[in-house]
């Protein structure tokens, strides 16, 4: 980026226009993947939608490509690339319930971690991944699988509206009366469409699930997996489950001479009747010895953060 464009993009943000020569340079070109090692040409960390206009236009004036960070989990690295622009997102974390409408407005930058502990103060949730640190953006654009898909469905199925910011600079609003080609290819299509500066979402009422894992002996797997198999495809809708491989954590329900051991591993969410958990449970649980298990009542929001520290 010439010296012209980045004292104007200076001149234009409120946010923070990071060259290669600055010394908050490395650490902000960071992200979640350790492994991927890119030297952006410029890191616009944004405030607001005025900021990611203007980092948008420098970058078509400069002829940069852009890459869009939103919560930075993406494993590939799509929140950066060498000699890219980045619009960071990571200070536009703003999030509106509306309970009476059971709907939320969440900004780009903003993690599930940040969704659920919004939205949980009502009894309220949508389909938001496994792991609290994922960004709403990334997992919803690209389709979103979650404890909760099976009875709300993907996090794209609950995207009521986004705000984006397309390739020329312009701010838009796509759903299902305007840009609808656009809201039709945001919804699974990935992040090459615009960057998404706020997503509108419906929520359910999800406030205390029953859940956590259920450790079993790798040699079990294959037992575990057929179990999990027959029995996922005829659950209640109120069940979500998945498998894993997992080398046993140093946690208290785990036989301390198993830590470090490679386990597999079972994960459920039961939203149910408390009542019911222990039957919707029970089919999972006796799929084969288990090893340990730590199976109970908790707010949704704590076992969507169980295995933050483990990625």
């Amino acid at each position: 980026m010439n010296e012209k464009v980045a004292t104007e993009l200076k001149g234009s943000v409120r946010g923070d226009v990071i060259l290669p020569d600055d010394g908050r340079y490395d650490e902000a070109r960071k992200v979640y993947n350790a492994m991927i090692d890119k030297r952006p040409a410029v890191v616009v960390r944004c405030t607001g939608v005025a900021d990611v206009i203007a980092a948008v236009k420098a970058a078509r004036a400069a002829g940069l490509a852009v890459a869009i960070r939103g919560g930075g989990h993406s494993v590939p690295g799509f929140g950066t690339a060498d000699d890219a622009l980045v619009t960071d997102l990571g200070r536009m974390r703003g999030i509106r319930v509306d309970p009476a409408t059971k709907t939320v407005r969440a900004e780009g930058g903003a993690t599930w971690g940040d969704f659920n502990h919004a939205t949980h103060a009502f009894g309220l949730a949508t389909t938001g991944g496994i792991i609290s640190t994922t960004g709403i953006a990334g997992l919803t654009l690209g389709g979103g699988i979650g404890y909760l898909t099976r009875g709300a469905g993907l996090s794209l199925d609950n995207l009521i509206s986004a705000d984006v910011v397309t390739a020329d600079g312009s701010f838009v609003t796509a759903n299902a009366k305007e840009n609808q080609d656009l809201f039709w290819a945001l919804r699974g299509g990935g992040g090459n469409f615009g960057v998404v500066t706020s997503f509108q979402y419906k929520l359910q009422p999800v406030k205390n699930i029953v859940g956590g894992p259920m450790f079993f002996e790798k040699e079990d797997a294959e037992k575990v997996m057929r179990t999990f198999d027959e029995y996922i495809s005829r659950a209640p809708r109120e069940l979500g489950a998945f498998f894993a491989w997992q080398i046993a954590p140093p946690l208290p329900f785990i036989p301390e001479d198993r830590h470090g051991d490679t386990l597999c591993v079972l994960v459920a969410c039961w939203t149910g009747p408390p009542s019911e958990a222990e039957e919707a449970l029970a089919p999972l649980r006796g799929a084969a010895d288990l090893v340990a298990a730590h199976v109970g009542p908790m707010p949704y929001p704590a076992l969507n953060g169980a295995f933050d520290g483990l990625v």
